[in-house]
């Protein structure tokens, strides 16, 4: 598998995948693992050359003792950006736009374009409340709890009810699968501390904002403040939950290939 390692020794696991067109980069969000984009890839490798990274601390990735933060993540970013030798557009859901946000404003120069869908800029108090009571699940030992209301807050009904068996699956499991769960609690609280609201209308690459019209975990609203804070950005409104990427992959890939040929044009 390869990996890049970070300055501090950290091991960073991504994969490759399509072999002619644009390159672009997928920013997985809190869970922090590529294979999120799976059905994504599989929509848009036939159009670009696709770099898919885990986060350090989830993922296949190393998973270092120690603060977190949105920053030390996004020089992660930045440097396998930087390593491929071109700039790339970058493509991030939820972390992963806040990460898409910092990433544009600190390290403008590995995007060719940024892609924002479903994140925020700046925590209200709704967002405080509840990622420090996700938090608080983790630092409880409740990863089972944990795993479960990320389904609920991710997902409609009508696809939590056609894959049972698989969430019931990924509950069973989360024990390992969010281990060590200190890291895991550090990687939400984290999210707590972003806020570039003021620092977006800097941003002078084209944007594109998604939002899903469903979703309860970053609801529109907060995606909205983010495009009306950079000038010039795209905003486009999508049907699905907050995992809408996963659940309805070929509607996003239709949304990120219209972007990225127009503003290549």
């Amino acid at each position: 598998m390869p990996f890049f390692v970070a300055p501090d020794g950290c091991r960073i696991h991504y994969e490759t995948f399509g072999d002619h067109g644009p390159p672009v980069m997928l920013i997985p969000g809190l869970g922090g693992d590529g294979r999120f984009w799976n059905g994504v890839v599989e929509e848009l490798q036939r159009h670009f050359r696709l770099t898919v990274v885990d986060h350090r601390g989830a993922g296949r990735s190393d998973r270092p003792e120690g603060s977190y933060s949105i920053g030390r993540i996004s020089a992660d970013f930045a440097a396998i950006a930087a390593a491929q030798g071109e700039p790339v557009h970058i493509v991030g859901h939820s972390t992963g736009g806040a990460i898409a946000q910092t990433l544009a404003l600190d390290h403008p120069g590995v995007g060719l374009s940024f892609t924002i869908s479903s994140s925020w800029a700046r925590a209200d108090e709704r967002f405080r409340m509840l990622f420090i009571a996700r938090a608080e699940l983790l630092e409880a030992g409740l990863a089972e709890s944990y795993q479960r209301m990320t389904h609920v807050f991710g997902h409609e009904a009508e696809y939590l009810d056609a894959h049972a068996e698989r969430f019931e699956t990924a509950v069973k499991a989360a024990p390992a699968t969010l281990s060590p769960l200190d890291v895991t609690a550090g990687r939400v609280r984290m999210l707590l501390d972003h806020d570039r609201l003021v620092d977006l209308p800097r941003i002078d690459r084209p944007v594109h904002v998604i939002a899903a019209d469903a979703d309860i975990l970053t609801p529109p609203y907060l995606s909205q403040a983010v495009s009306e804070a950079i000038p010039g950005s795209q905003f486009t409104m999508l049907t699905g939950a907050h995992f809408h990427p996963k659940d309805r992959p070929r509607q996003f890939a239709e949304t990120i290939r219209h972007f990225i040929e127009k503003v290549r044009t």
